[in-house]
């Protein structure tokens, strides 16, 4: 149980917009934004982070979220790593990528891009940070400033949602939990 309700008629008001436009992106009212939405304007801002985030850019969707669901397990979030893994095979990545998520470093499904991507989610979202500038040097082989701040965009939202939903036990809704529990591999594994 979530430790703050979420608010009741989500789609009436003055954020019934915003909450159709989400549950069109994601098939679902998402549990966190029905309890940000007791501060609408804290919702509202929210909202705009994600969409510039999520911004057709130089980072592939799918990526994006393999980000996300890396930053999200490494600090924990299950709310966040099955949203996060759910988006992604919504993007279009495959659930056998998905399954071999924590071995992207080996797996041959990953390229080196990839690689360099996923490797600084994972440093960056450890206490304390572990990022280094060889992590960046390397990033620099396959991405160009604009590319890496658009990664470094994805790993800190996760950071704010990864706090935000473990601090306020937020439940996870059927789709993405379904599909999150379907997966054959965890960073425990």
């Amino acid at each position: 149980m979530s430790r703050i309700d979420p608010i009741d008629n989500p789609k009436e008001g003055n954020l019934g917009p915003l909450f159709k436009q989400a549950e069109s992106w994601m098939g679902f009212l998402p549990n966190d934004g029905l309890v940000m939405a007791h501060k609408p304007d804290v919702l509202t801002s929210f909202f705009g982070l994600a969409k510039a985030v999520y911004a057709e850019g130089k980072i592939a969707s799918g990526l994006k979220r393999m980000i996300g669901h890396i930053s999200s397990k490494t600090s924990g979030c299950e709310y966040c790593s099955a949203h996060s893994a759910y988006g992604a095979n919504e993007q279009g990545v495959e659930k056998e990528k998905l399954d071999q998520l924590w071995e992207y470093q080996t797996s041959p499904l990953f390229s080196e891009a990839e690689r360099a991507a996923l490797n600084l989610a994972l440093k960056s979202s450890m206490l304390p940070n572990q990022a280094t500038d060889e992590d960046f040097d390397n990033l620099k082989k396959y991405y160009d400033n604009e590319a890496i701040i658009e990664i470094v965009s994805v790993i800190a939202m996760f950071g704010f949602l990864n706090r935000w939903n473990s601090t306020l036990n937020i439940q996870i809704e059927n789709a993405p939990k379904a599909f999150y529990q379907s997966l054959n591999t965890t960073s425990d594994e």
